[in-house]
C-alpha cells in the first residue's frame, strides 16, 4: 500500500477515540473490580486518554502540547498503584468490548496493533504501578506505534 494510513487516521481520528474512551470509562465507573483504581480521576481524564492514544497513534500532538503531557507524566500516575494482573486483564477486556459495541475498524491488521499495543502499555503500567519512583524523565518521548508486520491494514482486491 503506497499511502499507508496511520493507526490513528484509520480508527476514526480524534473525535472517535474520545467517545472510544468515554464510553469504555463509563464502563470501568461501574466494574467492581477497576473502579476503586478510577473513582476519583478529574473530569477530562478520559479525553487525556484519548489525546495520549490518538498521539501514539501517529495523531496531533494533543496530549504533549495541548494537555501538557509527556510519556513520562503518563508513567507518574501510575507509580505507586500497585495494579494486579486480573485488573489488567479486566482493563484490557472492557476497552475491547467498548471497541466491539462501537464497531470501530475491526479489520485483523488494526485489531493486532491495537491489541499490541494494549497488551505493552498495560504491561508497562502494571510494572510501573509496583515502584516508588518514576523510571522515566518527566519530558520522556511519546511512544510511537504503528501497523508492525506486515504493515498495513488489510483491503481486500475487488
Amino acid at each position: 500500500m503506497k499511502n499507508t494510513p496511520t493507526l490513528y487516521d484509520w480508527v476514526g481520528g480524534n473525535e472517535t477515540l474520545e467517545n472510544l474512551t468515554k464510553v469504555f470509562y463509563e464502563k470501568v465507573l461501574h466494574d467492581d473490580l477497576l473502579e476503586p483504581v478510577f473513582k476519583n480521576m478529574s473530569a477530562v481524564h478520559t479525553k487525556h486518554v484519548a489525546h495520549f492514544i490518538a498521539e501514539v497513534f501517529g495523531g496531533p500532538p494533543l496530549y504533549t502540547q495541548g494537555d501538557d503531557g509527556s510519556h513520562g507524566k503518563m508513567v507518574a500516575h501510575h507509580v505507586g498503584k500497585l495494579l494486579s494482573e486480573e485488573q489488567r486483564k479486566r482493563w484490557i477486556a472492557l476497552l475491547l468490548q467498548s471497541v466491539d459495541e462501537l464497531q470501530l475498524a475491526d479489520d485483523p491488521e488494526f485489531r493486532s496493533a491495537l491489541v499490541a499495543y494494549l497488551e505493552w502499555g498495560s504491561r508497562i503500567a502494571v510494572i510501573n504501578s509496583k515502584l516508588t519512583d518514576n523510571p522515566l524523565q518527566q519530558d520522556a518521548p511519546m511512544p510511537k506505534w504503528g501497523w508492525g508486520v506486515p504493515g498495513g491494514p488489510y483491503i481486500p482486491e475487488e
